[in-house]
């Protein structure tokens, strides 16, 4: 049966890799909800859209996208995979009460999901990292500005080029400190509380430790599906 997984976490807590992880074991479809975002808002071509400006500045100073507009965004987009018919890994997404349940007027992420991929095929994964591996992760990371591949700057900090398509690596400007610290503030304000209602709603949200390597990581979260 095809999959909807939603993999929640902290800055640098490794939702990216996970979910890269699994779309290469379960053939799903990864939409990073960030990755997203950061394209739309630094493509030159919105230059001219107020709206995609004001959410530009929200973006690059830490904080969270508006929620309706990510809302339209997303549910657009995941909408499309699953009439597609894959399944489809969520990183970090939906990141609000509103996105998540939506209210009276407008479907919220999480009942497109239920409609599309049925409750029984929605797992909910959170990261569990220390502030500090936060900070330390996102700080030393380095970006390939063509396939997207994170490197860990903190090792290779003399290092220009992606070693595995040879795009330029940049460093974000969401990972410098003081913006990392306002993207964990933002975390437990608006993102954690959504994890009390979702237990509400009898939905399970599998607690893992994001600290070990990758490879521990992941082999604890793919004991928990099965495809």
């Amino acid at each position: 049966m095809r999959k909807a997984i939603i993999i929640y976490g902290p800055p640098g807590g490794g939702k990216g890799t996970q979910s890269e992880l699994l779309v290469k074991k379960c053939k799903l479809i990864n939409f990073d909800t960030g990755g997203y975002i950061e394209s739309v808002v630094h493509d030159p071509r919105n230059n001219k859209s107020k709206t995609i400006q004001a959410e530009r500045v929200l973006f690059d100073t830490g904080k969270l996208n508006s929620p309706t507009w990510v809302l339209k965004l997303v549910k657009e987009n995941v909408g499309r995979i699953a009439d597609a018919g894959f399944g489809v890994v969520l990183s970090g997404s939906p990141r609000t009460m509103y996105e998540t349940f939506g209210d009276k007027k407008t479907e919220g992420l999480l009942g497109l999901l239920e409609k599309k991929y049925t409750r029984n095929n929605i797992l909910i994964f959170e990261l569990i990292i220390p502030d500090s591996n936060s900070v330390s992760r996102n700080g030393g990371r380095l970006i390939c500005s063509l396939c997207r591949s994170s490197i860990l700057g903190k090792y290779y900090s003399d290092m220009k080029i992606c070693p595995f398509c040879g795009g330029k690596l940049f460093k974000r400007t969401l990972d410098k400190p003081a913006i990392i610290k306002k993207r964990l503030e933002q975390y437990r304000q608006r993102t954690k509380p959504i994890f009390e209602e979702l237990r509400k709603r009898k939905f399970k949200i599998i607690r893992i430790d994001g600290t070990p390597m990758p490879s521990k990581v992941f082999e604890k979260i793919s004991s928990y599906i099965k495809i």
